[in-house]
């Protein structure tokens, strides 16, 4: 790992700060005096008390959800382990490069080829380019997160519950400074009930746990959709572009993790049996129940865990049909609005743009190649009433868009750049498709490689549904920066549909083909990165 020495000041330096200060006070006019917490009783508590169930299953629900989005989180990271502050993800401007690899200027070096494997015990699924995988688990799980959250906040609200988190008073801040400077210098504080009432620390932490991180996480997300951030342009301006929305979504989960190893440290130190009946039993007493059901409750979180492994190494297809069936909809309703479109000014062009993919291998590619393509015909077919062969003079005669846009990769890097080519509108206008047509496949010169093996496997191709091949930025690209399309990113003739992730983008196009729907193409999921590496249909978040 590393980080740049900048940022690990502006992250570290405000906590050594604040220890440095807590050891001064302590040092020079001795522990502060805290705020005295009565003791209560059900007959003397004047707030709500205790933990209701509907809090308790929340909770534990929180828990397992929780778990499951930072471990499939960690595995989306690794597939791109840096992270930038630009948008432009030039390599040597990352302020964290979670990998010992420098990028090597002596040869191709792709975006693939700069993952990262990370263990099963720690990532879901694990292991490299599992990316599509971790995706839906992720997605499922924060659908779920989110909504279960919702019900918690709505019944903290409805029930009053909201007082036992909410500051009411500015006093709560030197309460909570007097109470942290005794931890800080481990002096462990009487600590109150915390079935009737939290020490003001305690108080901060699961308020910002609740009403801070958990809303940043959420906002923070959809900063990183093309779909959306194409149509709120403003949206990933907030925090100031899609990599620092990125990097900002990292930091909440550390803040997470930090949390849970803090909360789970006090809950084991203040009287865990204890504690373990208040947030289990909803009792407040010493009976050894609530610590054994709540180990339980552990412990099926982490079979839980491991059954989301299980599931995504032997029935992937499984997963990838039930993240289209349960997230697809919910997405639909939230992005497959109007078109968007977002362009950028040629001054903000990005001077780097990682490639991804190999060469086609193919001879009739390499033939073309060797004569710059002047022979190339791009062949239109399947429910068409007139197909074509179009040379790229053909194409440019038909009509020319150019765009400065901004590129989404799955993997999690991006990068702007001017695009110049062919309308698929245009294109769509000359052939004439048959009215039951639902998709346009775009089949590669190149191959695709199986993820688990490395190996060539097949052509490479993807579609789009006809909705999105009308969108007025999806674009047959010969054209990059203003200069002929180069090999390595998809010469002769690339596909640009900028409210997708790249890798439904196809480079080095020979053929596109109508049809009525994809499932007899292939195994029959929409492209080769669908088919072999589960990736889904989700690719505008």
């Amino acid at each position: 790992m590393r980080i740049r020495l900048k940022t690990l000041l502006l992250l570290v330096s405000p906590l050594l700060l604040v220890v440095a200060a807590a050891y001064i006070q302590w040092g020079t006019v001795g522990l502060p005096t805290l705020a005295t917490s009565p003791t209560m009783t059900p007959e003397t508590a004047v707030e709500p008390y205790g933990f209701p169930a509907w809090l308790r299953i929340a909770h534990y629900v929180n828990i397992l959800f929780l778990s499951l989005l930072i471990r499939s989180g960690l595995q989306i990271l690794l597939d791109h382990p840096r992270l930038y502050w630009n948008v432009h993800c030039t390599p040597g401007t990352e302020w964290l490069r979670l990998t010992p690899v420098e990028v090597p200027r002596d040869r191709v070096w792709t975006a693939k080829d700069d993952s990262r494997h990370l263990s099963p015990w720690i990532g879901l699924p694990g292991y490299r380019h599992t990316v599509g995988m971790a995706r839906h688990w992720h997605f499922l799980s924060v659908l779920l997160w989110v909504c279960n959250g919702l019900l918690f906040v709505v019944l903290l609200l409805c029930t009053g519950q909201w007082k036992r988190l909410a500051p009411t008073s500015w006093q709560i801040v030197p309460d909570a400074w007097a109470v942290f400077v005794h931890y800080a210098t481990f002096h462990l504080p009487p600590e109150p009930n915390g079935f009737y009432h939290y020490n003001a620390l305690q108080q901060l932490a699961y308020f910002g746990a609740v009403f801070v991180l958990a809303p940043l996480a959420m906002l923070t997300g959809p900063s990183m959709s093309p779909a959306f951030a194409a149509r709120f342009t403003w949206y990933p301006r907030l925090p100031g572009n899609r990599q620092v929305g990125r990097s900002i979504h990292f930091l909440i989960m550390c803040a997470f993790v930090v949390f849970i190893i803090g909360h789970v440290t006090m809950v084991v130190i203040t009287g865990f049996v204890r504690n373990m009946n208040h947030i289990v039993m909803g009792t407040d007493d010493t009976n050894p129940i609530g610590l054994y059901l709540g180990l339980a409750g552990a412990g099926a979180v982490i079979l839980a865990n491991v059954f989301a492994n299980w599931m995504a190494w032997r029935h992937p297809r499984s997963v990838q049909h039930a993240a289209k069936a349960i997230v697809s909809p919910v997405m639909a309703l939230l992005l497959d609005r109007p078109p968007p479109q977002a362009e950028f000014g040629r001054e903000v062009i990005s001077p780097f743009f990682w490639v991804n993919g190999n060469l086609p291998a193919c001879d009739e590619w390499k033939t073309l190649a060797a004569n710059d393509f002047k022979g190339y015909r791009l062949k239109v077919k399947g429910l068409v009433a007139n197909p074509v062969e179009l040379s790229l003079d053909d194409m440019r005669a038909l009509g020319q868009k150019t765009q400065i846009t901004l590129h989404h990769c799955i993997q999690g890097w991006s990068g702007i750049a001017e695009w110049g080519g062919l309308p698929l509108t245009e294109l769509t206008k000359l052939v004439r498709p048959r009215p039951h047509v639902k998709a346009v496949v775009f089949y590669s010169f190149g191959e695709g490689v199986e993820f688990s093996t490395g190996v060539a496997d097949g052509q490479y191709y993807d579609s789009l549904s006809i909705e999105s091949a009308q969108n007025p930025q999806t674009l047959l690209a010969y054209e990059m920066n203003y200069q002929p399309l180069n090999h390595l990113h998809g010469a002769p003739l690339r596909l640009r549909v900028e409210n997708q992730l790249g890798f439904k983008m196809v480079k080095w196009i020979q053929a596109i083909e109508f049809v009525e729907d994809v499932k007899s193409i292939n195994k029959g999921e929409g492209g080769y990165a669908e088919d072999h590496e589960y990736f889904g249909e989700l690719a505008n978040i």
